[in-house]
Order: structure tokens, then sequence, then C-alpha cells
């Protein structure tokens, strides 16, 4: 073979290795970005669920609170007619 095809050859191949490695390393890097992203989003999904559930608690409470400030506001009503009477 000529000199020229082969330093044509070794050229061409080692570009085409630059190449393959280059693309390699960017792929993971985007990777790595990726995965960092998503566990902030799993971190903030999580804080969100939390929250919710804190939310439901006190949602669910609050009905019973009123129930037991409507019993309390009547039992201070008799308690003051019944002071006035004696």
């Amino acid at each position: 073979m000529d000199a020229g095809i082969i330093s044509a050859l070794v050229t061409g191949g080692l570009a085409l290795v630059g190449v393959i490695i280059s693309n390699i390393m960017g792929n993971n890097k985007i990777q790595n970005t990726l995965d960092k992203a998503q566990a902030v989003t799993d971190t903030k999904l999580e804080e969100l669920t939390r929250e919710v559930r804190a939310h439901n608690n006190f949602a669910q409470r609050i009905p019973v609170v009123e129930e037991q400030i409507k019993v309390i506001n009547h039992r201070i009503e008799d308690l003051e007619k019944g002071g006035t009477k004696k």
C-alpha cells in the first residue's frame, strides 16, 4: 500500500476513536445530569406527598374540633343560664 493511504487510514481510525470517546463522555455527562435532576424531582415529590398527607389529616380533624367547640359552647351557655337562676 501507498504511504498516503496508510496515513489516511490511521488518521481516519484515530478520528473515529476520538469521536466515539467524545460521544461516550458526552452521554455520561448528560446521564449524570438527568440522574441529579431526577433525584431532585423525587425529593420534591416526597416532600409534597408529606405535606398533602399532613393537610388531609388536618382536614379530617377540623369537623371533629368544630363539633367539640359546639358542645363546649352549649355547656358554657347551660352553665351561664344555670348561674343566673341561682
